[in-house]
């Protein structure tokens, strides 16, 4: 009996996905993506984590009075209303080794998520996916699949983010994170 596409399409609410190498999309090559939300009905949300955006928020909102806020980073989050900034909270929950993210934070949530500790990114765009379009590039192999790993919120510079996580996750996916990323120049 073959399982039907419904048990074998996973729930990737709080999952990564890291971009195959051989990804050639320039919005994901290399990405790491945490998926905030995902339902088979309504499609898949997220944001790419590590395409730093070299602006603070106060660069993108001058006019307005947004304390410590202002110095947070921005980050490309994807390709998706990319005239749109958004807030962000990622923190991670040691009791359940998961990354907590809470999004569409308003300007107070996230000044009150920060005064909890919490790291705050702001999003210049989202990572969005109809319903069906992710389960069917995870079946054409172009994305990897792994639990939200607290290297994410460790790695320093963000542009080393996608070798990080696959180093974190063993010797096979490390090796796959020293693929250079044109292959046809080794």
């Amino acid at each position: 009996m073959t399982p039907s596409s419904d048990e074998q399409a996973p729930h990737l609410s709080g999952t990564l996905l890291l971009a195959v190498p051989s990804m050639r999309d320039p919005n994901f090559q290399r990405a790491v993506v945490f998926i905030a939300a995902h339902t088979r009905e309504d499609g898949a949300f997220g944001y790419v984590l590590n395409r730093p955006l070299a602006q603070r928020v106060a660069d993108l909102l001058p006019d307005q009075d947004l304390g410590a806020l202002g110095q947070v980073p921005v980050f490309v989050g994807g390709p998706v209303a990319a005239d749109k900034l958004a807030f962000a909270s990622l923190h991670w929950n040691r009791k359940k080794g998961t990354l907590r993210c809470q999004t569409h934070l308003s300007v107070s949530d996230a000044l009150h998520e920060m005064s909890m500790g919490h790291e705050v990114r702001g999003f210049v765009g989202y990572s969005g996916w109809s319903s069906g379009q992710i389960e069917n590039e995870i079946q054409h192999r172009s994305w990897i699949i792994t639990p939200a790993r607290r290297v994410i919120l460790a790695t320093e510079k963000p542009e080393a983010m996608w070798g990080a996580v696959l180093d974190d996750m063993g010797p096979v996916f490390s090796l796959m994170a020293r693929t250079p990323e044109n292959v046809r120049l080794n």
